[in-house]
């Protein structure tokens, strides 16, 4: 039997979820699907420059999968823009975090604290000062 997926975490939802090459009519588009956690991979590891570890940290899994998924999500992208596919992106395993602020949680004294969105990564833990910790669902 095989192990269920663990949801990833999210925390980023833009409105847009379909692109398509320009000036061809939708009808005689072939379509892949890019899943929301797949999007989600590209947005902290090409765009936000992390690092698998701590994209995967983000995420909930851990670096193997992190690489797992981005290595999917940049295959079919790359379908895509080579082959002039449209790309619809939804569904997949994941947990949206939604509100105002974001919880983190230091590696060493397993310390929780918010912080408001927007306001960049902070530097260490408040508690212990520690460098590594990560972000949580919660």
């Amino acid at each position: 039997m095989v192990r269920p997926k663990k949801n990833r975490v999210v925390a980023f939802n833009p409105e847009i979820s379909y692109f398509k090459p320009r000036g061809i009519p939708l009808t005689e588009l072939e379509e892949v699907c890019l899943t929301v956690d797949e999007r989600e991979s590209i947005r902290l590891s090409d765009l936000l420059g992390l690092s698998y570890e701590d994209a995967g940290k983000s995420m909930g899994v851990s670096r193997a999968t992190f690489g797992r998924i981005i290595q999917r999500a940049r295959k079919i992208i790359a379908d895509a823009l080579i082959n002039g596919k449209a790309i619809n992106i939804e569904g997949g395993n994941y947990t949206m975090v939604d509100g105002d602020t974001r919880i983190f949680m230091c590696e060493k004294c397993r310390h929780k604290w918010e912080e408001p969105l927007g306001t960049g990564k902070p530097e260490h833990c408040p508690e212990c000062s520690h460098e590594y910790f990560h972000r949580i669902a919660e």
